[in-house]
């Protein structure tokens, strides 16, 4: 049997973390834009748009938002089996069909009218079924994915090295294109982003714990030029280099 237990529709700003909590019902969370990363049970997923959170009663879990976007939350019961122990985050599918379905469930249960309670547990079924077949899907796809991450644990220990796209698509097994697009499905931002993302963390950390010249910092950190690191550290921080590295400094 399926039922509806709450329906939640909330904007979420970018920085916002939501702590850890946990519910006695199963739990649907779709984003609608923006980007982050959520801790489910012990493991730990990235999220964008179109890619969807199914944690199961009793589950501990939490939302770190980096980018802002919408969410809508579903809670529901349910005694299908498939659905036990799924806590994971899966992407929809290319129709974006369980989005169109959220939607007009969310429509139904703002628009109230007759028979909207047996409706939308009616549509809880349909929810249940369209999570089931999507984790298929995801489960037959995880031994090529898990090859995405011997190509991410490559990238973390030498993402201060020159690394072409087209080079990691070639270990992945995948062409450039699928390659770039399974990567941003799975880990929710693109190769060459994660790269730079890496790169930017690691200077900011370089910036704060040494005296280095900051044309030395941008070269050992991986980036072409001194120039196209603070081109981006600006754009990232709204700060040059040498003001992050004396606001640090003051708060040190």
């Amino acid at each position: 049997m399926n039922s509806l237990d709450f329906l939640f529709y909330s904007k979420r700003e970018s920085s916002r973390y939501i702590p850890l909590h946990s519910h006695e019902c199963y739990e649907l969370v779709y984003y609608f834009g923006g980007s982050g990363e959520s801790r489910i049970g012990s493991r730990f997923f990235a999220f964008a748009d179109n890619m969807f959170a199914v944690i199961s009663p009793g589950t501990i879990h939490d939302e770190r938002h980096d980018l802002e976007g919408d969410v809508l939350f579903i809670g529901f019961h349910s005694d299908s089996a498939a659905l036990r122990k799924i806590d994971a985050v899966i992407q929809d599918d290319e129709d974006s069909y369980l989005k169109q379905l959220i939607l007009r469930m969310n429509e139904e249960f703002t628009g109230k009218k007759h028979g909207y309670s047996d409706m939308l547990n009616y549509m809880t079924g349909e929810l249940v079924i369209q999570i089931q077949r999507l984790t298929d899907r995801r489960r037959s796809e995880e031994s090529s994915l898990s090859q995405l991450q011997y190509v991410r644990n490559y990238m973390e220990e030498n993402y201060r090295q020159k690394i072409a796209i087209e080079s990691l698509a070639k270990m992945s097994g995948y062409s450039y294109d699928r390659f770039r697009h399974l990567f941003r499905e799975t880990y929710g931002i693109a190769p060459l982003q994660y790269l730079f993302k890496k790169r930017m963390e690691y200077a900011k950390l370089m910036l704060y714990e040494t005296n280095l010249q900051v044309s030395e910092i941008a070269l050992s950190a991986g980036f072409s030029s001194e120039v196209q690191f603070c081109s981006m550290f600006k754009r990232e921080t709204g700060l040059t280099a040498k003001a992050f590295r004396k606001r640090t400094e003051r708060q040190g």
